[in-house]
């Protein structure tokens, strides 16, 4: 019974509508969670407070950015070990699975895939219950989440959408209550307003496609501009940066496909990759425990009997993630962090630790895992030595800004602002 249960939900929320332009009613109930201060404290913290929408779903405080980029969690001196990542088009990774052909893990959620959609059939609705007991992010038991949105503004709503007594927070009822929690949530991550495909990029796409050209060549600028582009859209720089993401990115963030039902491209091949990270210094997780490895994939793997014998093949991998909104709220000095443990601080740096990651004269600190380390062959020349000119590097940052999207999301009932939590 419960197993169908969940199966109509994940039909309920797993179309993204991106015409659509007010939220349906569990799209605003799992807003509202998501923005609701439900954790322990003081200092409350909602989801938005590592997911903020300013900043592309992902940390929006630049104090925190700027260092270690891992946020504290309800109890201020309580800190994970990586920096969040956007939730904004996570809900296209499909459930966690190995793929025997390529040899390959795709999907799930999370840098080490852990949220891998087992339990719900949806990693986005796996991840979205487990900060809520986590010690280092919102410490709070599930049935006390369930009594603080019982309490809330928007518990008629909770009912309207699962149904009277739906919101049960009893001993025998909370579990299922929490089930309907993360649908909640995992709706709003699927919404409009969360995935709104509004960037320039995709009005290029779009054009680009009507005007009769095939997905491959608009997506990696293969042609002249005038036909490609002929609403003149992109500018020259940021139609050079596409050609040379196509070349030398595309593989793992692609740009060349449709997303699900036609959709524009969704920047992720949902696969797992070790492109040879430096560790981050200011990372707090030194703190507590000084010779502390992150072997994402391979960690998680290590705690899966089928797939063990393979963590040492995924050691250092991390979920590639979209490249989508990762220039969101850049400027007039707000800082972001990039890689799983923010240890870079603009595009510019990510883009030249490609280019030169293995260029002696670069001066990169060496992978924190070694094993594994990408140096696949792109054009001829191998990841970390590309061998970009400096105007090529450039190009590609100002393509990346394409691919912000233009939607501001409103305020659900009694929202609370995120704010910075003094370490």
């Amino acid at each position: 019974m419960k197993n169908l249960f969940l199966i109509a939900v994940f039909a309920l929320v797993s179309h993204v509508t991106v015409s659509a332009q007010a939220l349906t009613p569990i799209e605003e109930l799992g807003k509202n969670i998501f923005f609701d201060r439900l954790s322990a404290g003081p200092p409350r913290q909602a989801c938005a407070s590592c997911h903020h929408p300013s900043a592309g779903w992902t940390g929006g405080i630049a104090g925190i950015n700027i260092h270690g980029a891992v946020y504290p969690g309800a109890e201020p001196r309580a800190f994970g070990n990586r920096k969040p990542p956007s939730s904004a088009y996570a809900t296209f990774s499909p459930n966690f699975y190995f793929d025997s052909d390529t040899g390959e893990f795709i999907g799930g959620n999370l840098w080490d895939g852990r949220a891998t959609g087992w339990l719900r059939g949806s990693p986005t609705a796996d991840q979205a219950l487990g900060p809520f007991a986590a010690d280092v992010e919102q410490n709070i038991s599930l049935q006390k989440v369930c009594m603080k949105i019982q309490a809330s503004k928007y518990a008629m709503l909770f009912e309207q959408v699962w149904g009277p007594g739906s919101l049960d927070c009893t001993d025998s009822g909370y579990l299922y209550t929490g089930d309907r929690i993360a649908w909640s949530i995992a709706a709003y991550e699927a919404s409009a307003e969360v995935i709104p495909f509004s960037s320039r990029f995709d009005d290029y796409w779009r054009v680009c496609l009507n005007a009769g050209n095939d997905a491959e060549a608009c997506g990696k600028a293969e042609g002249d501009k005038a036909v490609l582009d002929p609403d003149n859209l992109l500018t020259e720089q940021e139609f050079e940066g596409l050609v040379q993401f196509g070349e030398y990115c595309s593989a793992c963030h692609v740009s060349h496909e449709p997303g699900p039902d036609g959709l524009p491209p969704v920047f992720s091949s949902h696969e797992f990759d070790n492109i040879g990270v430096p560790r981050n210094p200011e990372n707090p997780v030194y703190e507590y425990d000084p010779g502390f490895v992150d072997l994402g994939l391979g960690g998680f793997l290590d705690t899966a009997d089928e797939w063990a014998h393979l963590a040492r093949l995924n050691d250092g991998k991390m979920k590639i993630p979209t490249v989508r909104n990762v220039a969101a709220g850049l400027g007039e000095g707000f800082t972001r962090s990039y890689m799983h443990n923010g240890v870079f601080k603009s595009l510019e740096q990510v883009v030249h630790f490609y280019n030169t990651r293995d260029v002696p004269e670069a001066g990169w600190p060496p992978p924190e895992v070694e094993a594994n380390v990408n140096r696949e062959l792109f054009e001829g020349v191998p990841l970390g030595d590309l061998q970009l000119p400096a105007e090529d590097e450039a190009a590609i940052v100002a393509f990346l800004a394409t691919l912000t999207d233009r939607v501001a999301p409103g305020k659900p009932i009694g929202v609370i602002a995120p704010r910075a939590v003094p370490r």
